[in-house]
C-alpha cells in the first residue's frame, strides 16, 4: 500500500513538472458540477492536454493556495498527503462554490528556441523573440518559471450566487452564473492580471460534450478584458489564458508564465 502511494506521488510529481512547452493545462475537475445541499463536493486536479489529463494527488509542498469561497466566506482547504481525489469537502449551504488552487512555482528548461516558440504560438503571446534577443539571451538552454491559477465553479443546491475576483495574480472571472442564469447568448467572462482587465488576451475554450468528445476554439478579450463564450447545455468547459512576462532582475530563470484556468458546466434545463 505504501509502495503504491509512493509511486502515485512520484508519477504525479513528474506529471506536474511536465513542460508547458507542450501547452499542458492544469485544472480542477469536479466529479459533479452540481451537488445537493450537504452533499460532499469531490474534485480532481488534472494536468494534460485537450481537456484530458492525468489525475494529480494532493501534494502540500506544491500548493501555494487552496481555498473554497462560498456564501461570502473563504475557507482554506487542507487535505492529506497523497489524497486522490485531491479535494473532498462538504459545503452545507446552497449557493455557488468557487474552488481555487494555486501551485508553487516550477521551472522548465528549453533545449531549443523552436520548443519555446511552439508554446508562444499556441498561446498567441506575440513577438517574444525580439524581446528575448534584445535582452541578450541565448536561443537555447534557458529556463522559464510557471505558476498555475485554477478555479472551478460548483453549484450546491440551487447554485445561486456569482463568481468573483479572488485576488489571484491572473484569473478568469465568470460574469454570469452558468447554473442559474440564461446562457443562450453565451457566458460572459473577464480575464484579469494583477486585478486589472487584460485586453486582447487569448482565451482558449475546451468544450467537452456528454459523449466525452472535446472541441477547442480560441477568442480574444475586448478592451475591458471581456469576451462571451458560446456554451451548450450538458457540456463542461475549461477556459485557459496565459500571461508571459520577463523574469525579475537577478532570477535564475529568464521568463515567467502565469496560467489561469476556469472550469464549469452548463446544466440541461
Amino acid at each position: 500500500m505504501q509502495y503504491r502511494l509512493f509511486c502515485s506521488i512520484l508519477c504525479a510529481g513528474l506529471a506536474l513538472g511536465a513542460a508547458p512547452v507542450l501547452s499542458h493545462e492544469f485544472w480542477i475537475e469536479p466529479e459533479k458540477y452540481q451537488v445537493k445541499s450537504g452533499e460532499t463536493v469531490v474534485a480532481k486536479l488534472r494536468n494534460g492536454q485537450e481537456f484530458n489529463g492525468a489525475e494529480q494527488p494532493y501534494l502540500d509542498h506544491r500548493i501555494a493556495r487552496y481555498d473554497v469561497i462560498h456564501d461570502g466566506s473563504t475557507t482554506p482547504y487542507e487535505g492529506r498527503m497523497g489524497d486522490m481525489p485531491a479535494f473532498s469537502a462538504e459545503v452545507m449551504q446552497d449557493g455557488l462554490a468557487v474552488l481555487i488552487h494555486q501551485t508553487q512555482p516550477q521551472t522548465i528548461s528549453y533545449d531549443s528556441w523552436e520548443e519555446f516558440q511552439a508554446f508562444i504560438d499556441h498561446k498567441a503571446i506575440g513577438d517574444v523573440r525580439s524581446r528575448h534577443q534584445a535582452r541578450g539571451l541565448a536561443d537555447a538552454g534557458f529556463t522559464e518559471q510557471y505558476i498555475r491559477y485554477a478555479k472551478a465553479l460548483v453549484a450546491v443546491g440551487d447554485g445561486a450566487g456569482s463568481d468573483l475576483a479572488t485576488g489571484l495574480e491572473t484569473e478568469i472571472v465568470a460574469l454570469a452564473n452558468p447554473y442559474a442564469d440564461d446562457t443562450a447568448g453565451g457566458l460572459p467572462v473577464r480575464v484579469l492580471y494583477q486585478g486589472a482587465p487584460r485586453a486582447g488576451a487569448q482565451v482558449e475554450v475546451f468544450a467537452k460534450a456528454p459523449d466525452g468528445t472535446v472541441s477547442i476554439t480560441t477568442q480574444l478579450t475586448d478592451a475591458q478584458g471581456e469576451t462571451a463564450v458560446a456554451v451548450l447545455p450538458g457540456h463542461s468547459y475549461l477556459l485557459d489564458a496565459v500571461v508571459l512576462r520577463p523574469a525579475p532582475e537577478g532570477a535564475d530563470y529568464v521568463w515567467e508564465s502565469l496560467w489561469a484556468a476556469l472550469t464549469f458546466a452548463v446544466p440541461v434545463r
